[in-house]
């Protein structure tokens, strides 16, 4: 499984529309503040999560996901969408989206046409935490504005359904245009199924068939950058080992140059930085959770100078200290 995700390039212009600060955003995140000019946006699903709740924060507007996945030009979906809306209908291009995003990041599209109802939901394989709303709300506005473009109409759903409670229902209801319910078990739009399989004036087999060798090889492209990253990756946690591992080192345990490896990182949307805090962020989450461990021995162990550069750092990748983190935790757990 790929464990990173590609932030689509257009959501910085749209934050630009709505006058949203890109920079109070990525810093609220703890991202880096270079993040939407690297030519490839790649991110965890930690990050992605820290993201969209940042957007969330900085926006202070409840509908800011929605307004965020409503697309009304055809020409900002991304390749993968226009050849969506290039197959029959909407169940034909959410099974292609489905395999885009099983084949390129820690996410899963599952759809199922039962009876009268076609239903569509995202999972986040790799979450620990509870996806963002403005996240959940982005996908299903980008969903229906996917049907609606290739259906011609301005059809809306049956049904949708949160697992979080939501304290604008009403207004969600105005938006979507069908009943909006709380405190359900997945987070799910649902559509009639006849608009389902009704066809799409957008079809067109022959630009389809023209798309399918850039999909494949974006595919390709895909797993090339995450197989680096990982491996950059795996290389540094081994050697976590009481020290801070220099660029120098990881770079000659992969043999190449340190050159070669920045090069190649920057190419892929990353940082040899960036890696070296996200392994840090992952074993010292590992730590915490599960060991008995005195948190100045995790610093230690994760090559910080002192406990109180570790708590620091700790207190950016989660918002709390490493104690409370760590507390609260084993609260959830025992429960």
């Amino acid at each position: 499984m790929l464990k990173h995700f590609r932030v689509p390039g257009r959501l910085a212009l749209k934050l630009k529309e709505l006058e949203i600060s890109t920079a109070a955003v990525l810093r609220r995140a703890g991202l880096p503040r270079d993040l939407f000019d690297q030519p490839r946006i790649l991110v965890s699903t930690n990050e992605l999560f820290a993201l969209w709740r940042a957007i969330e924060s900085v926006s202070s507007d409840p509908l800011i996901g929605l307004k965020l996945g409503v697309e009304t030009k055809t020409e900002r979906f991304h390749p993968m969408a226009i050849a969506a809306l290039s197959t029959t209908n909407l169940v034909a291009a959410m099974e292609h989206m489905a395999r885009f995003k099983k084949l390129t990041a820690p996410e899963e599209i599952v759809s199922e046409l039962d009876g009268p109802e076609f239903s569509i939901s995202y999972r986040w394989l790799l979450a620990v935490d509870a996806e963002p709303q403005a996240l959940t709300d982005y996908c299903f506005a980008w969903t229906l504005s996917l049907a609606r473009h290739g259906t011609g109409t301005r059809l809306n759903p049956v049904r949708v359904e949160y697992v979080q409670e939501r304290a604008n229902l009403r207004v969600l209801e105005r938006h979507f245009g069908c009943k909006v319910v709380g405190g359900a078990a997945l987070n799910t739009i649902f559509f009639q199924a006849s608009d389902a399989i009704a066809p799409f004036v957008t079809r067109n087999a022959d630009l389809f068939d023209l798309l399918a060798p850039q999909f494949e090889e974006q595919l390709r492209q895909y797993k090339d950058e995450d197989s680096f990253i990982e491996l950059v990756r795996r290389a540094v946690q081994d050697r976590l080992t009481g020290h801070r591992p220099s660029i120098e080192i990881i770079s000659q345990a992969l043999h190449m140059s340190p050159r070669t490896m920045q090069r190649r990182l920057r190419e892929s949307g990353s940082s040899y930085q960036r890696i070296l805090d996200e392994a840090r962020h992952t074993m010292a989450r590992y730590y915490l959770s599960n060991s008995a461990l005195e948190l100045n021995e995790a610093a230690y162990l994760l090559g910080f100078e002192d406990p109180n550069s570790f708590g620091r750092a700790f207190r950016a990748w989660e918002g709390v200290p490493p104690s409370d983190w760590r507390e609260t935790h084993r609260v959830s757990t025992a429960n």
